[in-house]
C-alpha cells in the first residue's frame, strides 16, 4: 500500500488552487483583513495568487518549486495581530468546509497552517 501525498489527497494542483483563491477572496473582502491588499497592482494580485498555490503545492508534497520569499521575510512588516490571525484560521476554516475537505486532510492543512504563525504574526 502506497501512501499518497497531502497533495494528491487534497486534488492535487487544481484543488488547492480553487481553495487557495477562494481562501484569498474572503480575505480580501474581510473588513480588517482587506487592508493588507490595498493598493495592490493587478499584476501584483496574479502573482502573489500563483506564489500562494505553489508554496501550499509544495507544501504538500506536490510537484510544484516554490520559488518565493520565506513566510517570515514575505510578512515581515505587515503588523499581523493575534486579531488578524483569528479572522484569518475562521476563513481558512470556512473555506476548507466549503469544499468538503475530508476531516484527516482537513487537520492535516490545520496543523500546517498553525506551523507559520511564528513567522506571520508579529504585532
Amino acid at each position: 500500500m502506497t501512501n499518497k501525498s497531502l497533495y494528491d489527497r487534497l486534488g492535487g494542483y487544481d484543488a488547492i488552487s480553487a481553495v487557495s483563491n477562494d481562501l484569498v477572496d474572503r480575505l480580501q473582502r474581510d473588513p480588517q483583513l482587506g487592508r493588507f491588499w490595498q493598493n495592490r497592482s493587478e499584476d501584483g494580485m496574479k502573482r502573489e495568487r500563483q506564489l500562494l498555490v505553489d508554496f501550499l503545492c509544495a507544501c504538500t508534497g506536490g510537484p510544484m518549486y516554490y520559488k518565493g520569499r520565506d513566510m517570515k521575510l514575505s510578512h515581515k512588516g505587515m503588523l499581523i495581530s493575534e486579531g488578524d490571525w483569528t479572522i484569518f484560521l475562521k476563513h481558512a476554516d470556512a473555506t476548507l468546509k466549503a469544499f468538503n475537505v475530508p476531516q484527516a486532510e482537513y487537520d492535516e492543512v490545520v496543523a500546517f497552517v498553525q506551523g507559520t504563525k511564528t513567522d506571520i504574526v508579529d504585532a
